[in-house]
């Protein structure tokens, strides 16, 4: 009976040891993910800043805008400054606009209630020009200087192959 159990609790471990390499391994292509959360009132002065390294200046990337806001959000749509700087100090400027809800109303996203998580790709298969340390810097660019509703902003970039 010992046995039996002892085989049991082995093959549960080892069960359970496959499952984790597998569900770390289904994570492998992100490279860098981060998530910022904002003030109740994001106001377009409040900036979000991201940091991370790059070393691999072959591969191509993808990149995505994580976006998490509530129904509560007068908008169908938000618009953003992103800024990147590179290793050697030049930057570039984007104006980024995302949908949050249809022409109907509905809200776009996954989530149950008031919660509504986007991951939008901004830029497919881009590579970095150089290795180094990057910065993003992420304001809100609506015309209404405080929005309530959004709880937090992120980027994802993940290699690709």
């Amino acid at each position: 009976m010992n046995s039996i159990i002892s085989r049991y609790k082995r093959l549960f471990f080892l069960t359970s040891i496959s499952i984790l390499v597998v569900l770390i391994s289904c994570n492998s292509q992100s490279f860098y993910d981060h998530n910022e959360k904002t003030p109740q009132l994001w106001s377009s002065d409040d900036t979000l800043h991201f940091n991370f390294e790059v070393t691999d200046t072959i591969n191509p990337y993808n990149m995505y805008i994580n976006l998490r806001n509530t129904t509560d959000y007068e908008y169908s749509n938000i618009y953003f400054f992103m800024q990147i700087h590179f290793p050697d100090g030049r930057k570039a400027i984007d104006t980024l606009e995302i949908f949050l809800a249809d022409r109907n109303g509905k809200w776009l996203g996954k989530g149950m209630g008031k919660n509504k998580d986007q991951q939008v790709l901004f830029r497919k298969r881009g590579r970095f020009p150089m290795s180094g340390n990057y910065h993003i810097c992420i304001e809100q660019a609506m015309r209404k200087k405080q929005l309530m509703g959004i709880k937090s902003v992120g980027i994802r970039i993940e290699r690709t192959q």
